[in-house]
């Protein structure tokens, strides 16, 4: 079966607005980004007394800008003026945003991510929080700190992680209820899954323990060959500035899907300073395959490719510039997710004797 998300920005009456009719359409979550602008967890406390049903996600909140502990704080706050609807998306970013925006260092990011995950629950669980790890013991040693128990009441808290690289991926198997994905193509899903799953099966859990979801633009249009090069384009800010030489994420992830050549020249268009020539260097072929871009049945053809790869949750952008325009796109997403998961697949008894 196949959810739908949509990401949102709720932190005006319009953005508001979104997030109430997406609730009310049956939108199973709304997820809030957090860059160097606004962040992910206030807007949601908004949108906890705006809505009734659907589900709060964070996508993401940047390891390190906030203690574990606050950030268990936090979550549990949420999940109060929720009633029990908030995700907690994490997710290490980078060295260039956390070491040039928030002046924190990166460093042992995949210890840092099991580490905190271990705290917040810790700490939600309502266990006095005592905790030796390598990035951070607590109480601090030799100080006068204390170990102590959250005065808020216990609460369960569901924990997504965002992660690219390998070993961060086999944490996310082994610990996390989520998987937070991206640069992401249905045809090489392994080099995501594979990695999830093992990290899974060592922590004696499977993959269907973890909501997969990824992150995916709709475009319902006649003119194909226009729309993917123009969402290729947008990839070059991606390959080109997200990281550094030595250090991209995404770019890492691309080059394991087969791209590596193509992102490397990008990059190295972009860092020379032509953006415009790196835009154009950015194959089409990435914009629509990572996308669900064409006709209504095309889209129907790439829903159903990401639902029989194993994808849970499929996490779009809102469609058009008008609210009413936003809302008629989600609702013909929903309408077409809600035709594929009524089809019989080849795990179905129905299908399986026909």
């Amino acid at each position: 079966m196949l959810s739908v998300g949509t990401w949102a920005m709720p932190v005006d009456d319009a953005g508001l607005d979104f997030v109430r009719e997406a609730d009310r359409l049956g939108v199973e979550s709304a997820w809030v980004p957090e860059y160097w602008g606004f962040d992910a967890l206030t807007p949601l406390a908004a949108a906890a007394v705006a809505t009734d049903r659907i589900r709060l996600a964070t996508g993401i909140v940047q390891l390190g800008t906030r203690t574990p502990a606050m950030l268990a704080m936090s979550a549990m706050t949420l999940q109060h003026l929720s009633d029990g609807r908030f995700v907690l998306g994490l997710g290490t970013s980078g060295p260039q945003v956390m070491e040039g925006w928030h002046g924190v260092p990166f460093s042992r990011p995949v210890t840092r991510t099991r580490e905190t995950i271990e705290i917040i629950r810790t700490v939600t669980r309502g266990d006095r929080l005592e905790y030796a790890g390598s990035v951070y013991e607590l109480p601090l040693p030799g100080g006068e700190g204390k170990a102590l128990r959250a005065a808020a009441p216990p609460t369960e808290v569901p924990i997504y992680v965002a992660s690219l690289g390998p070993a961060n991926l086999r944490l996310t198997g082994a610990l996390a209820d989520g998987w937070i994905g991206n640069s992401f193509f249905t045809e090489t899903s392994d080099v995501f899954f594979d990695e999830l799953r093992s990290g899974a099966v060592a922590a004696g859990r499977s993959l269907s323990d973890l909501d997969l979801t990824v992150s995916a633009s709709v475009e319902i249009t006649d003119d194909v060959d226009e729309a993917a090069k123009r969402h290729a384009a947008g990839f070059a800010f991606t390959f080109g500035a997200m990281g550094s030489a030595s250090s991209n994420f995404y770019n890492n992830a691309f080059t394991r899907q087969g791209w590596g050549d193509d992102v490397a020249e990008v990059q190295r268009l972009w860092m020379s300073g032509d953006r415009q020539a790196a835009r154009e260097r950015v194959p089409a072929e990435i914009g629509l395959r990572t996308n669900l871009i064409g006709s209504v049945d095309d889209v129907r053809v790439r829903l159903r490719e990401y639902r029989d790869c194993g994808v849970t949750t499929l996490r779009i952008g809102p469609m058009g510039d008008d609210l009413d325009t936003q809302i008629a796109g989600l609702g013909q997403v929903m309408d077409l997710v809600n035709e594929i998961n009524a089809e019989p697949t080849s795990a179905d008894p129905a299908a399986a004797s026909s």
